[in-house]
């Protein structure tokens, strides 16, 4: 399964995305962005998903990682990561417990996802 997420900037921050309660893995901490479906291209995928869960139109641009994640016995999932840094409307929370504007080297005072962590320290990292 492929997976995309967007690290988006305004301002000096990155949007961060807490899962809702009830939830598979509720309450953690991730990039907003989810799960591409077949035939779709990476970057038309997280453009689809950024609408759906904060109703913005984003432009995707470069990557800037990849990671294989396996959660428990689930199956193998390819994490893809891409940079936005521009997009029209404002980010709303249509999907999640909470959402934040987060500073990078703040990362780190937040319960991300297992499989986003190794990312996060490389952005927080700079």
């Amino acid at each position: 399964m492929n997976v995309v997420a967007a690290v988006i900037e305004k301002d000096g921050r990155v949007l961060i995305c807490q899962r809702r309660a009830g939830r598979r893995h509720a309450l953690k901490w991730e990039f907003p962005g989810g799960k591409v479906e077949a035939g779709e291209k990476f970057s038309d995928a997280l453009v689809r998903e950024l609408r759906e869960e904060l109703g913005i139109e984003a432009r995707v641009g470069a990557e800037l990682g990849r990671y294989d994640v396996r959660y428990g016995n689930g199956a193998a999932i390819r994490l893809v990561f891409f940079q936005v840094t521009e997009f029209s409307g404002e980010a709303v929370n249509l999907e999640f417990e909470k959402i934040v504007w987060e500073e990078r080297e703040n990362l780190y005072d937040y319960d991300f996802l297992d499989g986003d962590v190794e990312f996060v320290k490389k952005l927080a990292a700079g």
